[in-house]
């Protein structure tokens, strides 16, 4: 038999509701979650809403969301037994009836593969909402490979800036810098040198010293673009955030013999980006504590979205589920 859930859905472009969805039970590998956090990647999910994300599951009426923190409540015959009652992050999930999962993750009740939740261990709950795009930004960092010769200039201090940059000093990176048009956002910024191109521009700012390597973390081409000249010889560019096309001046990356670095989500696995990033943030590795931002109850979900879209203010929106 089926489940009754409540779940967040965009039937069309541009709409936001609150319905009823059936989930189909767990399978014998699986686990029965019910909700009690979830948020909000702008990025990923103003594509969504615009209808333009280049991805198959994009079909409406669709459920979105990949971050979802909640409490295993029904384990199958052959999951882990000793995950019932444990706090866990999943990616989303595809276990629905009559709608589409993109990614399907702001449910009231997932069944998921077992191996896919992460159980959160030494960090709270709410805090575990930070996971994916955690690990998508240390995913980021290990591309990079940053060495300890190496400056590092992030590109935008929403959510997935901050945690970079944060993971690039951790890295042991020589010098990170960070820039950003946001004075809000720039105050929680941890960095060796913070630049608000309002003010000032990358070249004055960096007083014409180049960097050996540039994290693109805003999803917009132009200011890739921009700091394209501040890459030194032989620098090395992540793009790490979402983008519907890839159009920059080839002549800087041409006189620099560049190299574009294109990061996914994350690496999966038991020893993947996922459960690393668990516990760097559990072992206190890096400081977490200023980058939730704003809290939100479910029924006000079209408030949280225009938050999260639309003010340049919050880092990180928990939409809050009644448990």
């Amino acid at each position: 038999m089926t489940l009754t859930s409540k779940a967040v859905v965009i039937p069309r472009r541009h709409v936001i509701e609150i319905q009823d969805v059936q989930v189909l039970p767990p399978k014998a590998t699986e686990v029965l979650i019910r909700t009690a956090y979830t948020s909000i990647s702008a990025g990923t999910e103003r594509m969504l809403l615009d209808g333009k994300m280049p991805h198959p599951a994009l079909l409406f009426p669709v459920i979105p969301g990949y971050e979802t923190v909640g409490q295993v409540i029904e384990v199958g015959k052959r999951a882990p037994q000793d995950l019932l009652g444990q706090w866990v992050y999943v990616g989303g999930a595809r276990c629905f009836m009559g709608v589409n999962p993109a990614w399907g993750g702001q449910s009231q009740y997932i069944s998921a593969e077992a191996e896919r939740v992460i159980p959160l261990k030494g960090i709270a709950p709410d805090v575990g909402v930070l996971l994916a795009l955690g690990a998508t930004s240390l995913h980021g960092v290990n591309v990079a490979a940053i060495t300890p010769a190496d400056e590092v200039l992030v590109l935008g201090q929403g959510i997935v800036g901050q945690l970079v940059a944060r993971l690039a000093r951790l890295a042991g990176a020589a010098r990170v810098i960070v820039a950003d048009r946001v004075d809000v956002r720039l105050a929680r910024s941890q960095a060796d040198q913070i630049i608000n191109v309002n003010q000032d521009s990358l070249e004055e700012a960096l007083a014409g010293s180049p960097v050996s390597v540039l994290i693109e973390a805003t999803g917009s081409m132009a200011a890739l673009a921009s700091a394209l000249p501040m890459l030194g010889d032989r620098g090395r560019v992540v793009l790490l955030g979402y983008y519907e096309h890839v159009n920059v001046p080839y002549a800087p990356l041409f006189m620099r013999e560049a190299t574009i670095h294109v990061a996914r989500e994350w690496k999966f696995g038991p020893d993947g980006d996922l459960p690393r990033m668990r516990d760097i943030i559990a072992n206190g590795e890096i400081d977490v504590g200023e980058l939730i931002t704003h809290r939100v109850p479910l029924e006000r979900i079209q408030a949280a979205y225009r938050l999260a879209l639309e003010d340049p203010t919050c880092l990180k929106v928990i939409v809050e589920w009644d448990t």
